[in-house]
């Protein structure tokens, strides 16, 4: 037996409770992996609320949790990795544990601490995939909505690296940080697009929106072409004639993963750790997030 975080009913983060489950058992092509990090993400709180409850209904009990990193325990018949490796990636029936299992190991650099590696998978991949479906290349501007989360201070590094002139809106808080970063740093809040348009003279050519803060038509606007703004988190979109991308199965970049794990090995990408917190106070993991009360991506430590 073994530890896990589970909730049997939709609720405050109360509902999350450590539990004694069996230890799962790899299935073909699957490995087990002793939980060294799990990330949390803010669609773990959508789900255990029940906000998404009409579109992914659960199946209780629900262990919580897709991101973690660890060392490989135990191989499924056919995969490819070893037991003793170090590895992250998607945990298949959840990654708040003491074990998970992966079905796509990603092999972790050693400079990259087991705390990023699993900060990196969701919030990475959905930068990366939101890059590669608006298209900007070297030369043309970009600005992203919601610089100062983890998404967004991914998605300005990556665009920077890249060549692309970056204009990032965020709370006072994180302006400097993303100026750092090579960015123009945009105080987001009342008449943010007039401020845009003083920062970037030369126009907008792409908007990637990681808010959901409503600014859809304002964006549309700056560029011109609805076709040249995406977002990630304002169900909106389609009202604005804006791409939403959802990151569902058929969607997702996990090619990407290898990619940034290396950038982050050259020190070429940062994501900052808001928290750490051990696994049997995921509740107030939760809670905290819910209150505003941590800024940068948590981690829970079995």
């Amino acid at each position: 037996m073994s530890n896990a975080i589970t909730y049997s009913s939709y609720g405050n983060p109360e509902v999350l409770t450590l539990t004694e489950v069996d230890v799962p058992e790899p299935g073909p092509g699957q490995v087990r992996i002793k939980v060294r990090a799990a990330s949390v993400n803010p669609l773990d709180l959508k789900l255990r609320s029940g906000l998404m409850a009409a579109v992914r209904p659960a199946e209780f009990p629900v262990r919580p949790g897709l991101d973690v990193a660890g060392v490989v325990d135990k191989t499924g018949e056919g995969s490819e990795a070893s037991a003793g490796e170090e590895v992250f990636g998607v945990a298949v029936g959840g990654g708040y544990g003491e074990y998970a299992l992966l079905g796509r190991p990603i092999a972790k650099p050693e400079q990259v601490s087991f705390e990023t590696a699993a900060a990196l998978v969701t919030v990475g991949e959905t930068a990366y995939r939101g890059l590669h479906h608006l298209g900007p290349v070297a030369g043309e501007t970009l600005l992203v909505h919601g610089g100062g989360g983890s998404v967004g201070i991914i998605a300005v590094q990556l665009a920077v690296a890249r060549g692309i002139t970056v204009i990032a809106t965020a709370g006072e808080r994180d302006l400097q940080r993303l100026t750092e970063l090579g960015a123009t740093a945009v105080r987001y809040g009342d008449d943010w697009s007039e401020r845009v348009r003083a920062a970037a003279p030369q126009g907008v050519d792409r908007v990637f929106d990681t808010s959901g803060a409503g600014v859809l038509a304002d964006s549309v606007a700056l560029t011109g072409d609805a076709a040249r703004v995406i977002t990630i988190a304002d169900p909106a979109a389609a009202q604005h004639g804006v791409r939403f991308s959802a990151g569902g199965p058929a969607d997702r970049f996990e090619q990407a993963l290898p990619e940034l794990a290396a950038l982050a090995a050259a020190g070429k990408l940062d994501l900052p750790i808001g928290a750490d917190y051990p696994l049997a106070e995921a509740a107030r993991a939760h809670a905290d997030i819910e209150a505003r009360r941590v800024s940068g991506k948590v981690i829970l430590l079995p």
